[in-house]
Formats: structure tokens, C-alpha cells, sequence
């Protein structure tokens, strides 16, 4: 069931990085390292405004969606620390993604929304998201 929420903020950008996936015997070009253009959409929502009436600064959102798309944009997500062990899927993708936002909105003292929602494109007609409280 999804909550109905008074406020809702989103930030977009995009960027290609590349990966294989590490399922046993994927197709190809899956099974070999391939690159997509992602796009990430960082969505908040929320029921109640800070002290300046937004929900979340958006400067601060976009700085850090950007030094974010920074760290991915090129990379293999294989080799990155945060995947290691993992099957680097847009699932498993987006719930980095966002471990990395929550966690540079409290190092910013921002203050917390109800909801994030991270959604990721790996191409025009395939996404995943994860969405947490925060």
C-alpha cells in the first residue's frame, strides 16, 4: 500500500557506466561487460515542510546527485567496493544508490523526508526503483 504524501520533490540526471552480470549463464550481452545509459530519479516525499517551506533543500539534493553520477558515470559497477558480491543489477543498483543519498543527507543535516524512492532506468523501457523511509 502506498502512502499518500502532502509533498513530493524529484531530481533527475543521467550518465553510462558499465557492468556484467554475475548470474550463472547470462545472455549476452549481459554475461559481458556492456554499457547502458542510466538515468536516476531521486524522489522524496513527505507530509510536512523545514523551517524555509521545502521539503529538502534542492540545492543540496542536486550536489549530491552530482557528486553521485560523478562516482558512476564510466565505471564499471563490478569493480566498485559496494558491489563486490553482489550481481550488479539496476535492483541492487538503486538500493546503493540510495544507502549513499540517506546517508549524505544526514552528513548534510539536511532534514529527513518521510519517503525516498530511488528509480533507475538502465534504458528507455527497463527501471527498477527502491523505495525506504528515512
Amino acid at each position: 500500500m502506498t502512502t499518500a504524501y502532502s509533498y513530493e520533490l524529484a531530481v533527475q540526471r543521467d550518465f553510462i557506466a558499465q557492468h556484467v552480470l554475475t548470474v550463472p549463464d547470462p545472455e549476452p550481452p549481459e554475461g559481458q561487460i556492456h554499457s547502458h545509459h542510466f538515468e536516476v530519479e531521486l524522489h522524496f516525499a513527505g507530509d510536512s515542510l523545514g523551517e524555509y517551506g521545502y521539503l529538502l533543500n534542492i540545492v543540496t539534493v542536486e550536489s549530491i546527485l552530482e557528486d553521485l553520477v560523478e562516482r558512476y558515470r564510466d565505471s564499471v559497477l563490478n569493480d566498485l567496493p559496494e558491489f563486490e558480491g553482489l550481481n550488479p543489477s539496476v535492483e541492487n543498483f538503486s538500493r546503493i544508490f540510495g544507502d549513499h543519498v540517506a546517508e549524505r543527507l544526514s552528513a548534510a543535516g539536511e532534514t529527513t523526508p518521510d519517503q525516498l524512492r530511488v528509480q533507475i532506468w538502465e534504458d528507455d523501457a527497463a527501471w527498477a526503483s527502491h523505495t525506504r523511509t528515512v
